[in-house]
Order: structure tokens, then C-alpha cells, then sequence
């Protein structure tokens, strides 16, 4: 029996106040006010912090050592809008909001020209909505940019790629490898190879698939674009090689990219089936309705119309992503949102194609399941670990979410199951309110309480370093964030006489025995899992 869709909820999911709303929920709300998170958000903000402290907008450094992780780009945006709006959550975190936004708009575009309206619309939707996208675009780290740029490089050859097949003049065609190379070059400069490498790999493998490689050879021997390119990547290049010789290269290309790969960093991934594992969260609340279109995108693969085309481009865009980052030594969770903007859009063109009602709804289902019993979950971890860090955390978890979060959690529960109850709502709609629902919940009453125990007490012991105007060190804790709030660096070493030392509560023994015997620790402040500490002669009898 086909579904009765209800005209206002469809009327209300199909206008722009219900982007503005996804926009405002996953993106916005919170990212002023909650503390910066550690290690990235805390690294990439100290990094932008002391590359203006120190007016060098070359070499970033991190704690006064030099930073090789990232080229420039990020920290150029964030040090423009911390000059306008301050050392600040929201100084920090602005351009990946802006970046996220942008991304999501050259998706709608996107989906316009190959597509329709309520596509675009859609696939702006499941974007915004998406997990992984909405602590993405909060962060003050280089994703949202990068896949800004990666997204428009794809969008530009694929629209390369139809211009070509209709016979456009040469103008158009220059226009848009211009565009291309240029997306090209400044993703060259937010993170590296990776900006070029999946579009030229990717490009390569559709025009081969549909016979067009002459015009693939044709776009990557553009040599006006190539000029383009260099233009925009080299000036940087040389300028960081004049000012600390090939450090960066060394460090950035050959440690943070070619190293990466080969080999596992920092105990992240290395397992052929980690994104397996990892993408039904990365796409929450859609993850079930990717399964359940799975068997059509598959059979769109032996057609040859435009449409069926189009779709080939997509599949391809998340294979090869995929199946590289799983070949990978290092992996984590964003890497794979590389490939995701190809799954929101064929999520969204396929928003009718559903037999399998349940099979779309059943992981957020378990996810609103899981969260419900977070409260509980906590509480038995922590009455299991003996771990002192660890019980400590736990903890505070346990009493974070010992409030009303016990029965907004349930309450979440309840409403998607609704969701997936009420047959008169295509499963899309369905699926885009849980989304909604998902994005308030994370960031009103998750992200508050997870932050508030994890990055709470750094903020305020880096406010309270700051007032004492003592030299201030750490011991065996990578918090940048403590930097950034007390708007100084702070060396790694053993504290001396009259310095505060900054470390892990359970670490606070370790720091006592490297004093020397005239010296003392005085407890300054204590809160969960950090202590601040001042060394202090000890007074003689």
C-alpha cells in the first residue's frame, strides 16, 4: 500500500527553515560556549594562538615547537577570525562552521545541476544531519575546509566530465579546470597530498570506466591549471623553507603522510575492517538507509544511461576512499568522511527506493537504545576499572549524567522508535526527524556533559595559571587547550622552584619524587582527572 505522505511535515522538511534549523543544531549550537577539546582542537588553536603571538604567520609552533602536522591554510582562517572576534571558543572554531556551511551549499548546488530541487534539498538534510559531520563542523580542526575543497575538485570534474560528453566550447571547458585546479591548490595548502591525490585517482578510474581517458589526459596535461596550482602552493612553500629549512618537509611530508600510511600512529587503526566497524556511526541516523538501498546502487553499476553515470562517479568516489584509508596504517573515524558527500547525495536520490522499512531504521534504533543507557553504562564501568585515571573519569561521567539526562536519553529512545512505528512517514522523513533529534540531543545534552568532565577542568586551571602570572610547566599530560586558555606556552620538563605544574591528578606522585628533597607541592587546584600544583621551598624547622 503506498504511503499518504503528511503535507506539512513534507512542506516543512522541504523549506529552508528546516536547513536553517539542521544548520543551527549540528553546527552552531554550544560551539561558543563549550570548552576546546584535546589533542586536535586545543593543538591546531594554540598553534594559530602563538603563530600571532609571535607575528610569524609562516611556522606554526606548538608549545614553542615547531608544528609539522597541517600546511597553513587552517591557521590563516582561524587567525582571521580570532583577530575579529578574539581568543575565544568561537574565534577558534568559526571557519570550520563557515567551511561546513559552504560544503553544504556546494553540495545543494551540486544536486540542482544533476539533479532537482528536493534532492538537493535532501542531501543538504542527511549532510548536516550526519554524526560525524556535525562534530566536524564545530571543531577548530582542518576537516570541514578540506572537505570543502575535495567536494568542489570532485564537483568540478564531474561537471568537466558533461561538458565534455555535450560538446561545450573551450571557454567552458577552461573555465572549469581553472576551477578545479584552484580547489586543487588551496586543498594543497589546508592538508597536503591527500587534496589531489583521491580527485586525480578517482577522476582517473570513472573517465576510465565510461571510455573518456582521452579527456582525462586532456585535464591533467592542462598546464595553464598546473601554473594555477603552483601559484597558490608555492609561495608558502618557499616562505616555511626560508624560514626553517626543509623541517617541514621532512616533518610534514615524510613523517605526517608517507609514514602515516606505511605505519600505525599513536595506536590509531591498522585493521583492514576498522571502517567497517566505524561507518554505521560516522553516518548516524542514516546509516540503515544506506543498507537498504545497497542492492539498487549495486545494480546501477552494469547500465550505461547519465543517470546511472552519475551514480557510478559517486560509487566510485566512496570506494576508492574507502578501501584506501582501510589499506592504511593509520586510521580514524574522519578520514573516511572523504568519501561520505557521494553517500549523502545518493541517499537523497534514492529517498523513495525503500522496501525494508526496518532495516533503515534498526541502527538508530540501537543508537537511541545506547544512549539511553549511558547513565547505567557509566556506572558499571566505573564499579569495574581500578585504574585510577580511568575511575576518576568514569566518575565524573557517572555524576554528569546523574541528572535529567536520565530521562531525556530515554525520551529520545521513545521518539525514534515513534518514528519507525508511524507508517504514514516515508522513512526518509522519518529518518531526517531523527536526525534532528540525534543533532539536539548530542549537542544538548551529550557534548555538555562529555566536555564539561574531560575539557571543564583544564579550562579553569589554565584560568587560574593565568591570574597567578607564575611560570607554568607540565608533566606527562597533552592538553594544548590549557595553553590556549592561559594564553602562554607550556614546556614539558620537571618544575623548579616557584613554577606550577600542570598534570594528571594520578601523576601527582610521579611529579613529588623528581623534586629535591627542599622542595615541595602545593595543591593550587584539584578537579577530576588534573591537578595544578605549585613547587615551593620547605620552610625549615
Amino acid at each position: 500500500m503506498p504511503f499518504r505522505p503528511l503535507p506539512s511535515i513534507e512542506r516543512f522538511l522541504l523549506s529552508p527553515f528546516s536547513l536553517l534549523l539542521a544548520v543551527f543544531i549540528a553546527f552552531v549550537l554550544n560551539a561558543y560556549s563549550l570548552p576546546l577539546t584535546d589533542v586536535d582542537e586545543g593543538a591546531f588553536s594554540e598553534a594559530t594562538r602563538e603563530m600571532m603571538a609571535r607575528g610569524n604567520l609562516v611556522s606554526p609552533t606548538l608549545n614553542d615547537e615547531p608544528r609539522h602536522d597541517k600546511p597553513i591554510l587552517i591557521y590563516w582562517a582561524q587567525a582571521a577570525s580570532v583577530s575579529l572576534l578574539g581568543v575565544s571558543e568561537i574565534g577558534f572554531r568559526l571557519p570550520s562552521i563557515v567551511f561546513a556551511v559552504l560544503w553544504m551549499f556546494a553540495l545543494y548546488r551540486f544536486c540542482l545541476r544533476h539533479g532537482n530541487p528536493t534532492t538537493a534539498q535532501v542531501a543538504a538534510l542527511v549532510m548536516a544531519l550526519s554524526l560525524i559531520v556535525g562534530f566536524v563542523a564545530k571543531a577548530a580542526i582542518a576537516d570541514a575546509l578540506l572537505n570543502l575543497l575535495i567536494a568542489l575538485a570532485m564537483f568540478g570534474i564531474y561537471d568537466y566530465f558533461c561538458a565534455c560528453r555535450a560538446g561545450r566550447g573551450r571557454a567552458e571547458n577552461r573555465r572549469l579546470l581553472f576551477g578545479i585546479y584552484a580547489a586543487l591548490g588551496l586543498g594543497f595548502l589546508a592538508k597536503g597530498p591527500v587534496a589531489v591525490f583521491f580527485p586525480l585517482l578517482i577522476s582517473c578510474l570513472f573517465f576510465v570506466s565510461v571510455r573518456a581517458g582521452r579527456q582525462w589526459l586532456q585535464a591533467v596535461f592542462f598546464w595553464p591549471g598546473w601554473l594555477l596550482f603552483l601559484a597558490i602552493v608555492a609561495p608558502w612553500h618557499v616562505a616555511v623553507y626560508l624560514d626553517q629549512g626543509d623541517a617541514f618537509f621532512r616533518g610534514f611530508y615524510l613523517k605526517h603522510n608517507i609514514n602515516r600510511y606505511a605505519d600505525t600512529f599513536e595506536g590509531h587503526g591498522g585493521r583492514w575492517w576498522y571502517y567497517f566497524a566505524v561507518m554505521p556511526f560516522i553516518l548516524l541516523p542514516f546509516t540503515g538507509w544506506l543498507f537498504a538501498i545497497a542492492g539498487r546502487l549495486a545494480g546501477q553499476l552494469r547500465r550505461n544511461d547519465s543517470e546511472a553515470l552519475f551514480e557510478r562517479f559517486l560509487m566510485i568516489w566512496f570506494v576508492v576512499v574507502f578501501v584506501f584509508f582501510s589499506s592504511s596504517g593509520t586510521q580514524l573515524p574522519h578520514y573516511l568522511l572523504y568519501g561520505c558527500t557521494p553517500v549523502f547525495i545518493l541517499l537523497a536520490r534514492h529517498r523513495l527506493d525503500f522496501e525494508r522499512r526496518w532495516l533503515a531504521f534498526v541502527p538508530v534504533i540501537a543508537f537511541a537504545l545506547l544512549l539511553a543507557a549511558l547513565p547505567e553504562v557509566l556506572a558499571f564501568a566505573a564499579g569495574r576499572t581500578t585504574r585510577a585515571f580511568e575511575l576518576t573519569l568514569l566518575s565524573g561521567l557517572t555524576e554528569a549524567f546523574s541528572d535529567d539526562a536520565r530521562w531525556l536519553l530515554p525520551l529520545l529512545s521513545v521518539a525514534v522508535l515513534a518514528l519507525a512505528f508511524w507508517r504514514r512517514l516515508p522513512v526518509w522523513q522519518g529518518l531526517v526527524l531523527a536526525g534532528l533529534l540525534q543533532a539536539l540531543t548530542v549537542a544538548f545534552v551529550i557534548a555538555p556533559r562529555v566536555i564539561g568532565v574531560t575539557q571543564g577542568p583544564v579550562r579553569e586551571a589554565a584560568m587560574i595559571a593565568s591570574r597567578s602570572g607564575d611560570p607554568v610547566v607540565a608533566w606527562r599530560i597533552i592538553m594544548p587547550s590549557f595553553s590556549v586558555y592561559r594564553q602562554a606556552s607550556t614546556p614539558t620538563r620537571v618544575p623548579a622552584a616557584g613554577e606550577l605544574v600542570f598534570t594528571r591528578t594520578d601523576r601527582v606522585p610521579e611529579v613529588k619524587a623528581l623534586l629535591a628533597p627542599s622542595l615541595v607541592l602545593r595543591e593550587v587546584y584539584r578537579r577530576g582527572f588534573v591537578t595544578l600544583a605549585r613547587v615551593e621551598r620547605q620552610d625549615k624547622p
